[in-house]
């Protein structure tokens, strides 16, 4: 079994009010229970928005401590699932229904071995 990062895009700005979020939130609570039903679920989490970020870069034997995210983007990593799966087109199924589910873009990337 191959392990998969599936990354949530969200555009920047306020969420969506409870009215959209609290179905989102249902479908995805259920798509996560049948991943561990599945024996796929490995970890799941929400981030903060990036502006609780801080970017640290080492430069020249000096650290630099950066408030926010590291690029300004129009969209962010709002949450993360990491899967466990046979092959990148069973770790793509379960991606498409979080994109489903979202109406979000969801990255999925495997880990390197």
């Amino acid at each position: 079994m191959k392990t998969y990062l599936l990354s949530i895009y969200q555009p920047a700005g306020p969420p969506p009010g409870p009215e959209v979020l609290e179905p989102v939130m249902r479908e995805l609570a259920a798509i996560a229970q049948d991943m561990q039903d599945a024996g796929a679920f490995v970890f799941s989490a929400g981030l903060c928005p990036p502006s609780s970020a801080t970017v640290i870069r080492a430069r020249e034997g000096d650290v630099l401590l950066t408030d926010g995210p590291f690029l300004e983007s129009k969209e962010f990593v709002g949450g993360f699932t990491v899967i466990t799966a046979p092959d990148l087109d069973a770790a793509l199924k379960w991606g498409e229904r979080m994109a489903a589910a979202t109406t979000l873009p969801v990255e999925v990337r495997p880990f390197q071995t």
